[in-house]
């Protein structure tokens, strides 16, 4: 797409979003990841609950017509269009400490927690304060009856997007996710855009 601003593969951002503008996340070549956190502009503790939005919004599978809570109850932003319909928001962002545990690497990449904690630090957000992101592209379906949930790969094609609007001010932080299981395999860039 065009007018979009790139986020090149295992890296973030983090950029100022005033009430009312749109936030449109794509995935230029298919099958990638971003982590997506969002904080009050007026105060850091304000931030996305995937909690508070489980209970507000009665499901774990969010999509367009949903929207996204604060830890104090206060809508963050609504999702307008989704064309894949498929994201996470139980999962952490990846970490040094997942690439250790979970991909047993001795030398492992500091994840999009990483990511995040370098794009923020610049807006006085310290990496204690991040949390759970809403994986925006992520597929991770939870079985009914025992709660397992599995990692798969995204549904998103090439060019497909998801917009949000903010209904407050914010700091958010994006990322094009770092590990491999999350991306099937691969690891590429997302694009945004916001107006």
């Amino acid at each position: 797409m065009t007018d979009m601003t790139r986020i090149e593969r295992r890296s973030g951002t983090a950029f100022k979003l005033q009430r009312g503008q749109r936030l449109t996340v794509c995935d230029p070549m298919g099958e990638q990841v971003s982590d997506m956190v969002a904080f009050a502009a007026g105060d850091m503790d304000e931030v996305i609950s995937n909690g508070r939005t489980f209970d507000y919004q009665d499901t774990i599978y969010l999509t367009s017509g949903h929207k996204l809570y604060s830890n104090r109850s206060n809508v963050m932003l609504a999702i307008e269009r989704d064309d894949v319909g498929r994201h996470d928001f139980l999962l952490t962002p990846c970490s040094k400490d997942t690439f250790r545990i979970l991909y047993n690497d001795d030398d492992p990449h500091h994840g999009c927690f990483g990511n995040l904690a370098a794009a923020l630090e610049p807006h006085g957000i310290s990496p204690d304060r991040i949390p759970c992101a809403f994986n925006i592209f992520m597929n991770v379906p939870v079985d009914g009856e025992t709660g397992r949930f599995s990692v798969e790969p995204p549904l998103s094609k090439a060019g497909d997007c998801i917009v949000f609007r903010a209904e407050m001010d914010l700091i958010v932080g994006l990322t094009a996710c770092s590990a491999p299981g999350s991306n099937n395999g691969t690891m590429t860039p997302i694009d945004y855009r916001v107006d």
